[in-house]
């Protein structure tokens, strides 16, 4: 299967300071949680009859509370699993609860989300590689919980199409699966967006947590570039962001579409941020000013070299982006790719995770982290999230693809990134990571 499209990258990753950046924080961490493990094996790709038997794909959220949910594929057993941790680091549930009920078929890189008010309803959304009669399997799938994790609706197929849903196409023939993402409002509206094979990008809006409507095409398709690894974002007005890549390219851009109707309708499509090298993996968030930051991967040398991660914000009623700047390190000095970053806010601090390659052609080992406590004005020098570069237990397995949520952060002060590890036949492992910067 040519599923998972990494970076072709180079050496090893070194945090050091950069001129012009601030000093770094103080982030507290505490010891990492192993969530799940799992076997090391995966034998050829024979679509939903495939061999496999390890844990990866971890995503996660955190509550108004602290609690953290945990949430991750079992490949041994098809299916989509969560935890929920308290406070304390202490696990709610004896055993994880199984969220997509489907042992016949794949399910792959969810993401979750707790409402955006209380403790109890929890969202999650997945791939689930359903094959419809098109050439590639995938299907968006959606579950929810109102009792804290306890119990899962039915899944609900939200897309219901033979276009292979799911799948960030790079070239015809790579991809990341995982390409999708969900949002929630603060009147409790949900967002859901995916890109399929083909490469049109796909919207559908809930308004009860329980129905959604029929998908709305956002871009893509007519000969149009396909649209890859879409972000979504709302504003304290209901205004919804979708920000996007596209494949194909090798100068591709930053696309961005917004709706002011909550979703029934989307502006046409512009490009965000244009540069001449090749612009990878959004991810945007909304603070409570109304300014969306915007982070990505960026390569000067073109798709399949080395990148790095910039960042730019779009303040409410500005026109245009602010030029970009890279946040993840003197490149041209420690010889290291850093890609598909995670981004999160809370309040004036903008949190920014990513991958870390090392070695032509490798898997990522580790994550990067940077952050900043003015908005977005300065970042500190980026530092790996301790215990995440732990060459004894493998790489970072994301064996389908790089597109995830691995990182959240709730009002007060609470940050939580997730990791796995896959050692090549030995074993594989779901990671969390607790920390608080002050």
């Amino acid at each position: 299967m040519r599923g998972l499209c990494p970076a072709l990258l180079f050496s090893v990753v070194i945090a050091g300071p950069v001129p012009g950046q601030a000093a770094p924080p103080n982030v507290n961490w505490n010891e990492k949680i192993e969530v799940a493990s799992g076997g090391g094996h995966r034998g050829p790709w024979r679509m939903n009859q495939s061999d496999y038997d390890y844990v990866d794909d971890p995503t996660v959220a955190v509550n108004e509370q602290g609690s953290i949910a945990v949430a991750w594929a079992d490949q041994s057993r098809k299916d989509i699993f969560i935890q929920i941790y308290e406070e304390d680091g202490k696990k709610r549930f004896q055993a994880p609860v199984n969220v997509s009920r489907s042992p016949q078929t794949f399910s792959w890189l969810p993401r979750i989300y707790y409402a955006s008010r209380g403790a109890g309803n929890v969202y999650l959304l997945w791939q689930e590689i359903v094959f419809s009669g098109g050439s590639h399997g995938g299907e968006i799938f959606f579950a929810r919980s109102i009792d804290g994790g306890k119990s899962f609706s039915d899944p609900l197929n939200l897309s219901n199409s033979m276009a292979g849903d799911g799948k960030g196409r790079l070239t015809r023939e790579r991809w990341d699966n995982g390409s999708l993402d969900l949002a929630v409002d603060p009147e409790g509206n949900l967002y859901a967006a995916w890109t399929d094979y083909e490469g049109r990008l796909w919207n559908s809006r809930s308004s009860d947590q329980v129905s959604f409507t029929r998908p709305l095409l956002i871009a893509g398709g007519n000969g149009a570039k396909p649209a890859r690894g879409p972000s979504i974002a709302v504003d304290p007005s209901g205004v919804v962001h979708i920000a996007w890549n596209v494949g194909d390219d090798p100068a591709a851009d930053i696309h961005l579409a917004s709706s002011l109707d909550r979703g029934r309708s989307f502006s046409t499509p512009k490009v965000a941020l244009k540069s001449e090298g090749h612009s990878d993996a959004p991810k945007i968030a909304v603070d409570s000013k109304g300014t969306l930051h915007l982070v990505y991967a960026e390569s000067p040398a073109g798709p399949f070299a080395r990148y790095h991660i910039h960042y730019s914000r779009l303040h409410a009623g500005e026109p245009e982006f602010e030029s970009p700047r890279e946040i993840s390190g003197p490149h041209a000095q420690q010889f290291a790719s850093m890609s598909f970053p995670a981004l999160s806010l809370d309040g004036e601090n903008v949190y920014v995770i990513w991958e870390i390659f090392s070695g032509r052609g490798g898997r990522p080992q580790g994550l990067g982290f940077a952050h900043s406590r003015d908005g977005g004005r300065n970042f500190a020098s980026p530092s790996t999230v301790p215990g995440s570069l732990d060459p004894v237990s493998g790489f970072n397995g994301s064996q389908q693809g790089l597109l995830m949520k691995k990182l959240a952060t709730n009002p007060a002060g609470a940050l939580a990134v997730v990791n796995s590890t896959y050692k090549v036949n030995e074993s594989s492992r779901i990671w969390l990571f607790r920390g608080e910067a002050s």
